[in-house]
């Protein structure tokens, strides 16, 4: 399951950095180009909500293979696409099959372990949805410079085949294919709260991806204010449906869990500061010298993170091992040695120095402080919640670790890119961005805060 989780994180983020070969090849217009990256993102998150539900419907080890096999089946359409319209068409469809996939992951682990097993199940999950980002990048620089065959980006794709199918043989044997209980089956779909929720993440992603590329015309916003309203009308459908005595898309039970509401709006910001994070950087190391970017080639840019993901895999996968009566402060401490971490980045490439072994050790310092506020955070979360809630947890987890993402690319992106320009200097963009970020390591440090607070004078949960 964790293979299959880290394979479409690789998906997500190699794309990034083949997306110049593919433009190249296919002769795709930026607006295309956007699409080729960000339309699986768009139907993933859109539609993750809907995949957990149906894998609480049908089960989540039946809805896992078969959202295994339609990501492993678009992948290689996506490797054998012979025009930009046709990729784009295959992209939107491996959103799909990966929306039905991955839910259940979490909806597994939640059903399948329990106690201490199932906090090291979470905390390898934790490490596996960060590291990621960053394995992604040294893939894609690895596979591009390669050329196998001579395939230009088409290897980023189509290594998913054989990956896939292997873990469908292995899966057929090892994930549980148990059906529901009668509860579960029993429980409506609720389409009205579906549809609600679809065209509020719709409305709200949409611009987000694309709005850069669009110079962010009045269309833009006018959908991020539409969010807001089909959010509140989403809300209030799923309050009424509830005192009727319904079934609801998100269990209330979830939403009353203690802490679940403040530990996903956290996990939403710390996303966001990591896929920041990752876009800035990229965009620096593979700009051009004439502005005053690093000039370094896919593989070298690449394995630049490799610093990072190390560091984010480590520390998820140790982090239990500290004292209980320090895991309330975690999440803050974290925050600030990713600030500090950044802020340290900034400074030694503010005079468009190459990277040395210093700005290498401080990416491994950013790498395992965003571990220590994300992994907590995650486990946290899940820790309180009822195995036949699972689905529910897993969706509203899942939506906002991927709209974080979406929002720190979205606005740091956005920051990185505008300076930038008005400056005509990469670094002087990575300065202020890197300001950006620090100050909302520690903005989020200080909600953590509040959390440990709460936490004090009872038992540290894990």
């Amino acid at each position: 399951m964790l293979a299959a989780q880290f394979m479409n994180l690789l998906d997500v983020f190699i794309v990034n950095v083949a997306a110049p070969t593919v433009q190249s090849d296919l002769g795709a217009s930026g607006g295309s180009l956007q699409l080729v990256v960000a339309g699986y993102t768009i139907t993933y998150a859109v539609l993750l909500v809907t995949g957990a539900r149906l894998g609480g419907r049908l089960g989540p080890g039946r809805l896992f293979q078969v959202g295994l096999a339609a990501f492993t089946l678009t992948s290689l359409a996506c490797g054998l696409a012979a025009t930009t319209g046709q990729l784009i068409t295959f992209r939107f469809l491996q959103g799909v099959g990966a929306a039905l996939m991955l839910p259940q992951v979490l909806s597994l682990i939640q059903r399948t372990f329990t106690g201490a097993e199932r906090g090291r199940a979470l905390a390898m999950f934790g490490a596996v949805i960060a590291t990621g980002a960053a394995a992604g990048q040294v893939a894609g620089g690895v596979l591009v410079s390669a050329d196998l065959f001579g395939w230009g980006w088409r290897p980023i794709f189509l290594v998913n085949v054989p990956i896939g199918l292997a873990l469908l043989v292995l899966g057929a044997r090892v994930v549980p294919l148990d059906r529901p209980g009668p509860g579960e089956r029993a429980r409506e779909l609720d389409l009205p709260g579906l549809a609600l929720l679809s065209a509020a993440v719709l409305a709200f992603t949409v611009p987000l991806v694309l709005g850069q590329e669009e110079d962010w015309p009045t269309w833009c916003w006018l959908s991020l204010a539409g969010s807001v309203l089909l959010l509140a009308g989403f809300a209030w459908f799923e309050s009424r449906l509830a005192r009727r005595g319904g079934a609801p898309l998100l269990s209330p039970r979830v939403l009353r869990s203690p802490g679940m509401g403040l530990a996903v709006t956290r996990i939403c910001l710390v996303m966001a500061v990591n896929s920041g994070l990752m876009f800035a950087f990229s965009l620096h190391l593979q700009g051009p010298e004439a502005g005053e970017g690093l000039g370094y080639g896919a593989l070298r840019a690449g394995l630049s993170f490799l610093p990072t993901a190390l560091m984010f895999g480590l520390v998820s996968l140790t982090w239990r091992r500290l004292p209980a009566a320090w895991h309330p402060y975690l999440v803050p401490a974290g925050l600030l040695t990713a600030a500090a971490g950044t802020l340290g980045v900034g400074l030694l490439l503010r005079d468009g120095d190459p990277l040395g072994p210093a700005v290498l050790t401080l990416f491994g310092v950013n790498g395992a402080g965003m571990a220590l506020a994300y992994a907590p955070l995650l486990v946290r979360a899940l820790s309180s919640v009822r195995p036949e809630d699972a689905a529910d947890a897993s969706g509203l987890t899942g939506t906002m670790t991927q709209l974080g993402m979406l929002v720190g690319t979205a606005t740091f992106g956005t920051l990185f890119l505008e300076r930038t320009e008005s400056a005509l200097s990469s670094t002087d963009g990575l300065w202020v961005t890197t300001l950006a970020l620090s100050a909302t390591c520690v903005a989020v440090a200080a909600l953590g805060l509040l959390g440990a607070r709460g936490a004090r004078g009872g038992t540290p949960r894990p």
